[in-house]
């Protein structure tokens, strides 16, 4: 090789790595979601959030909307949409909702890989 002529290394391609889904539903959780949306909360879809609130510092907030709002991401698992509020994408990327029902009580729960830590009470985690 002469000395006008440079070796030029070889362009190293980045490898995708799969990333883990936003959030994933359990069965009980998908049918739930179904028969609310099929009753009183027909035409509307599940919007779930983080909010700043509780012992722990952050909370789950869901509410029924009418339509998406701008940036949020649209998760469907079993079949079922929810809606995740952008804002809360990584602090929920992992985690598994799922629907309990106890003897006292019944509802949506979740179980969330960047959970570091919840209150006494489990209203409130923190990452």
């Amino acid at each position: 090789m002469s000395a006008t002529q440079t070796e030029q290394a070889p362009i190293k391609v980045a490898v995708p790595r799969a990333l883990p889904p936003l959030m994933q539903m359990t069965e009980r959780a998908a049918s739930r979601l179904r028969k609310l949306y099929e009753g009183a909360n027909k035409g509307q879809l599940l919007r779930i959030g983080v909010n700043t609130r509780g012992c722990s510092g952050m909370s789950y907030d869901m509410s029924f909307v009418d339509a998406a709002l701008p940036g949020d991401e649209r998760v469907t698992d079993h079949g079922v949409d929810v809606l995740v509020d952008r804002k809360a994408t990584l602090f929920l990327i992992g985690t598994v909702m799922d629907y309990e029902v106890k003897d006292l009580e019944s509802g949506f729960t979740f179980t969330n890989p960047n959970e570091k830590g919840r209150c006494g009470c489990g209203e409130s985690f923190h990452v």
